[in-house]
C-alpha cells in the first residue's frame, strides 16, 4: 500500500530525533495575538497549523490568548469554568473591569510568554516593565514600517541601512505603532523573524539581530491526499472548468484539454504581491504564444480581495446559460434513450431520423441562440466601486488582455476569497489550488509565503521570489537541480536583477511551463510534492522550541542553562518517494508515475527523455537537498535548593546569531543564492 505521509518523517534521518528532556510540569507556555480565533491574515495559519505540534509537546501547561470576539467564541472555542479559585479571581477582576475572557490555566513557576506582532507586544513591555518573571519571546512575522516602506514602490532592500526609522514612521503616521513593535523586539528576551530576509529587515528598522529565524509550517496531514493526489487534481480541475465553460459562453473558441490555468492570491497588494509583473509577464506570454502559433491557452486568475458592490451580471448569466445548455442536453439525452431503449426492447434498430423530432431540433437551436453575444467575455467577476483607479483593471486596459478570441493569454480577476457556497466559482481555495496547473507568487515584500507553501503540499508548481521567505528557505535547502525549470518550483530572482530582467525571467518560466507535454507536468507535480516533507510542522516546529528553550535559559539561568555549540552537519535527508507513487520496487523496465485516470497518455513510443524511473529520480532529488544543520543539546544547572534540572535544547541552529556578530544584506542573501 502507498507510504502515507506520517511514515515518510522517518524517512528523515538527518533530523536528530528531539527529546524533550526538561520538566514541563514545572514550565507553561502562554502564546499570545490577535489572530487566536480571529482570522485575519497568515498569523492565523501559523497559529492553528502548529497548535497540535506545540500542543504534543506542553500538553496541557499551553495557552493560547487572543481578542474576545462572538463569532470566534461561537465557530472555534470551548467554553470552559475556570478551574482554581485564584484563576477564578483574576477572571472575575477583568471581567468587572469591562474585559472578557475565556481562558483556562493553572498558577506554575516557570512562565514561557510568546507574542506575535505589535499588537500584542505592549503585554510584553508590561511583563518587563513590571519585572514579572516570565521568559518573553517575540515574533515579527513582517515588519510594519517595512510593509509601508514596500507599498510606497521605494527601493527598499538597496536602501535598508539608510532609512531614517524615525523620520519614515512619523511621515507615515505609525510612529506609536513602529515605537511599540520597536520596544517589544527590544524587550523580549528571545527575538524571532520567520526568515532570512525578514531578519535582515528586522536588523536595520527595529535596530536588533534575531536571536533565531522560526520559519512556518504546515500541517502536512491535514493536505496530505496520498496516492489519489494526482486524480484529485484532475477532479478540481474538472470544477474550474465548468466555471470556465461558463464564463467564456459564445467564445469559448479554444480547447480545455490544452488549457493551463495559472493563479496569483492573497492580499490586495498590488506591487508587493507582485501582481504587477505577473500582468507584464503574462502579456509577453501572450505574445509568445500568438507569434509561435502554440494550441496551449492560458487562463489567469486573480484570487485578491477588493471594494466590491455585487457579481457581475454578465459574469452570472454566463453560469446560468451553462447550466441551461446542461439542462437542455440532459432532456435531449433522455428523451434519446428512452427512445432507443423502447426500440431495443421490440427486438429492432433505431431508425436515426425518428430519434430526435423538431421540438428537440427547436429546443437546442434556442440553447445556441442563448449563447451568442457580441460583447468580450468579462475580465473581472464583480463590480468594482473604484473602477477607474483599481491597479490590476488599469493595467489590464494598458497591456490590452480583454479576452478576445486572438488572446492566447485569458485573465479572470475575481476579487473576493473563493467559497464553496458561492454562486459563481462554488469551491474552496484548497479545491481550487488542487485544480490548478501552477501558482504565480513574485512577491517584492513577502516575510514568508504560505501560498507557495500550500502549493508544494498540494503537489502544484509554484513560482517564488529570492526576496520571500519562503524562495530564500527553498535555496538554502535544495540543491539546483531542483530548483531548474521543470524541475518542481521555480524561484524568480527580484534582489539582483532589474524590474524588467525580473519580468522577462519570470515571462521565460511561464513559457517554459506551456511548452511541457502532459506527462512531464505530471512528473513535476510528484517532484513538487515529494518536497512537502520540508514544511511540516514536526520539522519546523523545532524551531519554535528551540526558541523557548533559550528564552527559560536566559529567563531563569539558576534553573536553565544555555551553551552555545557548533551544530554538526548531519548526512542530509533520505528524500522520501512521494505519497502519490506506489512503492512496490521498479523492475527491469522503465516505470511512469502515477497518473490520474484523466490525463493519462499512450505509453508506447515514450522518447528517451520523457521516460521516468522513479528511484532514479529520487536517488537524484536526495543528492540535491542540502545537509541542514542542527542544535546540540546543552548543559543544565542545578537550581539554588539543589535539585537538578534536566538538559535543555536551547543551543542555537545556522539562523541563530549573538550580538556581536554583523549582517549585511548583501553577503546574506549572497550566501543564501550559493
Amino acid at each position: 500500500m502507498p507510504l502515507s505521509r506520517t511514515l515518510s518523517m522517518s524517512s528523515l534521518p538527518g533530523l536528530e530525533e528531539w527529546e524533550d528532556e526538561f520538566d514541563l510540569e514545572n514550565t507553561v507556555l502562554f502564546e499570545v495575538a490577535w489572530e487566536v480565533a480571529n482570522k485575519v491574515g497568515g498569523i492565523y495559519t501559523v497559529l492553528q497549523t502548529k497548535a497540535k505540534v506545540t500542543g504534543d509537546e506542553w500538553g496541557d501547561n499551553y495557552y493560547l490568548v487572543g481578542p474576545y470576539t462572538e463569532q470566534g467564541v461561537r465557530t472555534q472555542v470551548e467554553l470552559l469554568e475556570a478551574p482554581t479559585p485564584a484563576l477564578k479571581r483574576t477572571l472575575d477582576s477583568m471581567n468587572s473591569k469591562g474585559c472578557k475572557f475565556l481562558a483556562q490555566s493553572e498558577e506554575k513557576p516557570h512562565v514561557v510568554a510568546h507574542f506575535h506582532e505589535w499588537l500584542a507586544g505592549v503585554g510584553l513591555c508590561l511583563c518587563r516593565a513590571r519585572r514579572l518573571p516570565v521568559a518573553t519571546i517575540f515574533t515579527t512575522h513582517a515588519t510594519l514600517l517595512g510593509r509601508y516602506l514596500c507599498a510606497g514602490a521605494v527601493d527598499f532592500y538597496n536602501n535598508l541601512e539608510n532609512f531614517n526609522v524615525d523620520k519614515e514612521a512619523g511621515e507615515r503616521q505609525i510612529y506609536h505603532r513602529y515605537c511599540m513593535e520597536r520596544a517589544a523586539a527590544h524587550c523580549a528576551h528571545v527575538f524571532t523573524t520567520v526568515s532570512q530576509i525578514t531578519a535582515i529587515e528586522a536588523q536595520h528598522l527595529l535596530k536588533r539581530k534575531p536571536d533565531i529565524v522560526t520559519p512556518n509550517g504546515l500541517n502536512i496531514k491535514k493536505f496530505s491526499a496520498m496516492h489519489e493526489f494526482q486524480n484529485l487534481h484532475a477532479q478540481s480541475k474538472a470544477r474550474i472548468q465548468e466555471f470556465v465553460r461558463g464564463h467564456f459562453y459564445g467564445h469559448l473558441d479554444f480547447n480545455l484539454d490544452k488549457t493551463l490555468y495559472f493563479f496569483i492570491a492573497g492580499r490586495y497588494e498590488f506591487s508587493n504581491k507582485g501582481a504587477d509583473v505577473f500582468l507584464e509577464a503574462l502579456a509577453r506570454l501572450n505574445y509568445l504564444l500568438r507569434v509561435n502559433g502554440s494550441e496551449q491557452t492560458v487562463v489567469a486568475f486573480f484570487i485578491m480581495p477588493a471594494r466590491t458592490n455585487n457579481f457581475n451580471v454578465e459574469t452570472l448569466k454566463g453560469q446560468a446559460v451553462r447550466k441551461q445548455l446542461w439542462d437542455t442536453a440532459n432532456t435531449v439525452k433522455e428523451k434519446f434513450g428512452r427512445k432507443l431503449y423502447e426500440s431495443l426492447l421490440v427486438g429492432s434498430l433505431p431508425d436515426m431520423n425518428k430519434m430526435l423530432d423538431k421540438e428537440d431540433f427547436t429546443m437546442m437551436k434556442r440553447a445556441i441562440f442563448a449563447t451568442q453575444r457580441q460583447s468580450f467575455p468579462p475580465v473581472c467577476t464583480h463590480n468594482m466601486l473604484d473602477d477607474s483607479s483599481d491597479p490590476i483593471l488599469t493595467t489590464i486596459r494598458r497591456i490590452g488582455l480583454f479576452n478576445s478570441s486572438a488572446d492566447r493569454v485569458k485573465v479572470i480577476f475575481h476579487p473576493e476569497f473563493l467559497s464553496s457556497t458561492s454562486p459563481l466559482l462554488p469551491v474552496d481555495y484548497e479545491e481550487f489550488v488542487r485544480g490548478c496547473h501552477l501558482g504565480v507568487f513574485p512577491s517584492y515584500y513577502e516575510p514568508w509565503g504560505y501560498t507557495p507553501a500550500e502549493c508544494t503540499v498540494m503537489g502544484i508548481p509554484s513560482i517564488s521570489t529570492n526576496l520571500s521567505g519562503f524562495g530564500c528557505f527553498m535555496e538554502e535547502h535544495i540543491g539546483h537541480e531542483l530548483l531548474d525549470p521543470k524541475e518542481s518550483i521555480y524561484i524568480l530572482d527580484r534582489r539582483f536583477r532589474s524590474l524588467d530582467d525580473s519580468c522577462s525571467q519570470l515571462t521565460s518560466f511561464l513559457y517554459s511551463f506551456c511548452q511541457q507535454s502532459r506527462r512531464q507536468r505530471i512528473i513535476q507535480r510528484n517532484r513538487t510534492e515529494r518536497l512537502s516533507d520540508l514544511l511540516d510542522w514536526k520539522y519546523l516546529g523545532r524551531y519554535y522550541m528551540s526558541a523557548r528553550h533559550m528564552a527559560l535559559a536566559k529567563a531563569f539561568p539558576d534553573y536553565f542553562t544555555y551553551e552555545p555549540n557548533q551544530a554538526d552537519a548531519t548526512q542530509g535527508y533520505r528524500y522520501p518517494r512521494p505519497a502519490s507513487v506506489p512503492p512496490s520496487p521498479s523492475l527491469s523496465r522503465h516505470s511512469s508515475p502515477h497518473e490520474s485516470e484523466n490525463e493519462e497518455e499512450p505509453r508506447d513510443g515514450l522518447p528517451e527523455e520523457e521516460r521516468y524511473d522513479e528511484d532514479e529520480e529520487a536517488a537524484k532529488d536526495r543528492r540535491n537537498i542540502r545537509a541542514p544543520e542542527w542544535p546540540r543539546r546543552a548543559s543544565s544547572a542545578s537550581s539554588n535548593s539543589g535539585s537538578k534540572r534536566n538538559s535543555v535544547d536551547t543551543a542555537p541552529s545556522s539562523s541563530l546569531s549573538t550580538p556581536s556578530e554583523p549582517l549585511s544584506p548583501a553577503s546574506s542573501l549572497g550566501e543564501e543564492r550559493n
